[in-house]
């Protein structure tokens, strides 16, 4: 991980490594070079998954707008790009990681999710769990505990991800080639606990107003100096990368009380039910662009993306330039995990 600048704190912070499907965390300070010297102050990062960019902006002294669509992302740009001041304590922890005598808990992930993500005791442990992060009375307290959860949760799965029912990985006496069984198994308090340490660290205040949104990006007021975009990639073949039913159960997490209404038992891997977004469907990818651009065409853009993917480099230029005088793209070669794709290249698609 490289260092983040700070401004008024330790000299030196790092990103925690989230282990999130195409994270751009170890490509910040690539970025920022292709963008540093671009005057701006009030930026969004409208796709902004796990915070990264966005955190490092607001490490940059920008006044930052985050937003995603999915609950459980959102919660995380709340709880470090949002939130300037509050941490977790011990007796925070304490609470949430102790079975608490007034509270009669569910058993919903028990009932729900055997054999299917993790064993049954930690099933058991994620239900009192969310009961107590849900009784917290501050906001950015729950934020922040939820955000600890779901990396203890990421962590503790095969592929870090829940697209499939597939806790036999994990449990089947085998020799192994791939993933960490210690890794794995490693409790959840204890991971708790250690990803508290970390997410705490990141709690500062800018000087500037920074705030979170769960919003479709189409419905946020456009009036920033920069807009960078990272949205889901979509690979030659027309497979789109969705983020719902990679980590479908993270979002169930936070809609615990109606997580049963919104279950796809088609699935054995229970997803919820939805419909793709449109950054996943070849055949309206293209007019998706299009219109983001025009909504922000006001605005600086910065498109993050990948080489040999739809649209294609050329199609994305050639699109921006209807908005934008100036065009540049810049590359660097990089290879995402659990990537099919080999020799790629992330490209920065700047229009001003």
């Amino acid at each position: 991980m490289r260092p983040f600048e700070n401004h008024g704190r330790n000299s030196q912070f790092e990103y925690p490594s989230t282990r999130y499907q195409g994270s751009k965390s170890k490509i910040l300070a690539w970025i920022w070079s292709n963008i540093g010297d671009i005057e701006f102050s009030r930026c969004l990062d409208a796709f902004g998954g796990t915070g990264s960019v966005g955190y490092f902006l607001k490490r940059k002294g920008k006044s930052v707008d985050y937003n995603d669509n999915l609950q459980f992302n959102y919660t995380i740009g709340k709880a470090i790009i949002e939130n300037d001041k509050i941490t977790l304590s011990d007796a925070d922890l304490d609470y949430i990681l102790t079975r608490q005598p007034d509270i009669t808990y569910p058993t919903f992930i028990q009932d729900t999710f055997q054999d299917i993500f993790f064993l049954e005791e930690e099933n058991a442990w994620l239900d009192y769990v969310i009961t107590n992060i849900q009784s917290l009375e501050n906001d950015y307290k729950k934020a922040l505990a939820f955000t600890v959860l779901f990396q203890a949760c990421i962590i503790k799965r095969p592929y870090n991800l829940f697209h499939r029912a597939n806790l036999y990985m994990r449990t089947a006496d085998v020799k192994r080639s791939f993933g960490n069984k210690i890794t794995w198994d490693k409790s959840f308090p204890q991971y708790i606990r250690q990803f508290a340490q970390e997410f705490n660290r990141l709690v500062f205040a800018n000087g500037q107003r920074n705030t979170a949104f769960c919003k479709d990006v189409f419905d946020l007021v456009p009036d920033y100096d920069l807009v960078y975009i990272d949205t889901p990639y979509m690979n030659a073949k027309g497979t789109g990368v969705d983020y719902l039913d990679f980590y479908h159960f993270l979002e169930g997490l936070l809609d615990y009380d109606n997580w049963p209404n919104r279950l796809d038992e088609k699935y054995k891997h229970k997803r919820l039910k939805g419909a793709k977004s449109p950054w996943c469907r070849k055949d309206k990818i293209h007019d998706a662009f299009d219109r983001l651009f025009t909504h922000f065409r006001d605005s600086i853009l910065v498109v993050s993306y990948r080489s040999h993917g739809i649209p294609s480099e050329e199609e994305l230029t050639a699109m921006m330039s209807r908005y934008k005088k100036k065009v540049q793209v810049r590359y660097i070669d990089y290879q995402y995990a659990l990537s099919q794709q080999r020799n790629g290249q992330e490209i920065l698609i700047i229009g001003r």
